[in-house]
């Protein structure tokens, strides 16, 4: 692994996590991280979880007892790009941090056996790590 990677979202690149508080509007409702959004873009027509009220720790808990939407694996990508945009909005000091990795990979590393987001133990897809290297590149040109 590029020894430039940042591979942990934690310490000096918590920021990077979706546990982070920042606030995030997202389809009308505000919440205080990315991670309470995407757990309640989870939630299918019907269903209601207050999520704006939840710590990050908390929504994801919440986020995994809800029974998914119809074709979620599909869809769950493209939400999450369009809510890290959110975060990580041109003009914002997140924004300005994310740029600031500069050419080095970012990987989701866990321990918690995340390997669709992140990596654990070597294996896994960084989709997290992915969609926050791919919006970095779009700041980089809008900037």
């Amino acid at each position: 692994m590029n020894q430039d990677a940042i591979t942990s979202f934690d310490g000096p690149y918590r920021w990077l996590s979706n546990f982070w508080l920042t606030p995030i509007k997202y389809e009308g409702r505000h919440y205080p991280s990315s991670e309470n959004a995407y757990q309640a873009a989870k939630l299918p027509n019907g269903f209601r979880v207050d999520f704006e009220y939840c710590t990050p720790g908390q929504s994801k808990r919440l986020g995994r007892a809800c029974p998914l939407p119809n074709q979620w694996d599909e869809r769950k990508v493209e939400i999450m790009r369009d809510i890290l945009k959110l975060k990580f909005a041109l003009g914002t000091a997140l924004a300005e941090k994310l740029i600031a990795t500069g050419d080095r990979l970012l990987v989701e590393g866990n321990t918690w056996n995340d390997t669709f987001w992140g990596v654990c133990k070597g294996e896994g897809e960084n989709q997290l790590g992915k969609l926050l290297m791919e919006i970095r590149e779009d700041l980089r040109r809008k900037f």
